[in-house]
């Protein structure tokens, strides 16, 4: 049976257009980046390859196994009329409109109050942004996870409203475009699910609806499972061990996270527990509580994998790579913010001059968390894949890929600096291996990484990486470039390489490695 929002005003068309209006320009503000984002060059290069292979018709990274298969397919098409950088800019303004049409039903549902939405999305960044614990976002940049995010918020929103079927169709979606952002989500559902007691519904019954999810989400499980079909059993346990403890365990390990984010995320869970206590009030409020609760458990199974880590190396290196604390850290900022926006607009009612203060407050407190993000907006920074640490200046290195995309042939390789996260975003030109394109399949995640030990490795574990390749043997870059076909060196300016010199700026040089490369 479907269950109408608690008690509140009556909805008002115009009225929820102007609510996300608002919402969408919450999401903007905080996000609105300069183009691109991290990820951006990352999902949008693939995309892009997907559509035209001839496009880097030769990169490692590109050619790789398509793991976000239903984004590349869905998106990489808009590559053939729009540049990257537009692309990315109408990706955004896609994603938001999205997040705010799902966050605004989700608020409405559970607090059905004029601006209760708009105070809630700003909450939810807001924590989001300064409580996560793994690294975790929401609202960001144009990727694939972000269209998985609205279809989790537009199945909440479901949720709260008993419609058990078109639930379990929205996350079959949301699993297409990010298999583990909507397959956590199912496994929190499902929790809720069996938590709900004689409130329950019959299995029989939402059958039409984990059919038309299970049928979508083939579409995101598919290319996943197929990453490690046919890999040599030793080859996957080397990929796996690569893949949480070497290159990304500030995601995946819970003792590799930086202290103050686990003390300010467990804050979190303990305003939580305290407001959790408001969800109780409803039925429908109090399924999204199991799921709340539900991301917390799943993260506390993660806990007790990253213990084995010690004693059972392989098996944790197999099971953490899933991501087990990405639910928690999304959906504890999303309990908060709707609980805190419920207990305010409640208050009001309980206490007339409160009416207008608390969600005043409220307001103050997630501005306050969000001052960094605003003035950036008013003063933008480099965007946030060029920041210091990925290139020397930005201005020399766009220069730099400027000149190699009109100077050298398109079917070019080059070696790059590797903390360089945008090389084929602005020059169009293969690489062989930065540290930032990881790829998703065991073969090409043991290869990525005998290249990157190839080209940067010292050899020292306390310092493994080279600085730059300014700083590496000219004999070994040559050898370097014969085995990977790089014909060309892009890298600091100093100190200078003894090979021919195309071009220099005051922080960047291109040579050419010379006779016995590709």
């Amino acid at each position: 049976m479907h269950e109408e929002p608690p008690h509140g005003q009556q909805p008002n068309r115009w009225g929820h257009c102007a609510e996300i209006a608002l919402v969408f320009l919450v999401f903007a503000l905080y996000a609105g980046w300069p183009i691109p984002e991290p990820n951006e060059p990352y999902y949008l290069a693939k995309a892009k390859h997907h559509w035209d292979p001839s496009w880097i018709d030769h990169d490692f990274f590109l050619d790789s196994a398509d793991s976000h298969w239903t984004f590349y397919v869905t998106v990489g098409w808009l590559s053939r009329w729009l540049s990257l950088p537009t692309m990315a800019l109408a990706g955004r303004v896609v994603t938001w409109l999205l997040l705010a049409c799902a966050w605004q039903r989700l608020s409405w549902a559970l607090v059905p109050r004029r601006g209760a939405a708009l105070l809630s999305a700003a909450l939810l960044v807001a924590l989001n942004e300064n409580f996560q614990m793994a690294g975790e976002w929401v609202v960001g940049g144009f990727e694939a996870k972000g269209l998985a995010y609205a279809l989790v918020f537009a199945a909440l929103a479901e949720l709260v409203r008993g419609r058990w079927n078109a639930t379990w169709a929205l996350l079959g979606g949301a699993v297409a475009f990010h298999v583990l952002v909507g397959g956590w989500t199912m496994v929190a559902v499902a929790f809720c699910w069996l938590a709900s007691g004689a409130a329950r519904p019959r299995l029989l019954s939402m059958l039409p609806g984990l059919a038309l999810g299970a049928i979508l989400s083939l579409a995101g499980l598919i290319p996943a499972l197929a990453l490690n079909w046919g890999a040599d059993p030793d080859v996957v346990r080397s990929a796996n061990a690569i893949y949480s403890f070497e290159r990304l365990p500030h995601h995946l390990s819970f003792f590799d996270f930086p202290s103050r984010f686990k003390i300010r995320f467990a804050f979190l869970v303990l305003v939580w527990g305290w407001l959790s206590q408001f969800f109780a009030t409803s039925p429908g409020r109090l399924r999204l509580r199991r799921v709340v609760n539900a991301s917390l458990a799943v993260a506390g199974v993660g806990i007790g994998i990253s213990l084995a880590r010690d004693y059972r190396p392989e098996l944790a290196a197999s099971l953490l790579r899933y991501y087990w604390f990405r639910l928690a850290d999304a959906f504890v900022p999303l309990g908060v913010a709707t609980g805190a926006t419920m207990v305010a607009f409640q208050l009001g009612n309980i206490r007339p001059r409160w009416r207008v203060a608390a969600p005043v407050m409220l307001a103050l407190i997630a501005t306050w968390l969000l001052e960094p993000q605003l003035a950036a907006r008013i003063a933008p920074e480099a965007p946030r894949a060029d920041k210091p640490g990925k290139t020397a200046n930005l201005a020399d290195w766009r220069d730099a890929c400027d000149w190699i995309a009109a100077h050298t042939p398109v079917e070019a390789t080059f070696l790059t600096p590797r903390t360089a996260q945008t090389f084929k975003w602005y020059a169009g030109r293969s690489e062989v291996a930065t540290w930032k394109d990881l790829p998703q399949d065991a073969d090409s995640i043991v290869a990525w990484r005998r290249r990157l030990e190839d080209l940067y490795g010292t050899g020292d574990s306390s310092e493994p990486w080279y600085d730059s390749l300014a700083e590496i043997d000219v004999a070994r870059l040559r050898r370097v470039g014969e085995k990977y076909g790089a014909r060309f060196i892009v890298c600091e300016s100093d100190p200078p390489l003894d090979l021919p010199c195309l071009y220099r700026n005051s922080t960047y040089a291109v040579y050419e490695l010379g006779p016995g490369t590709k």
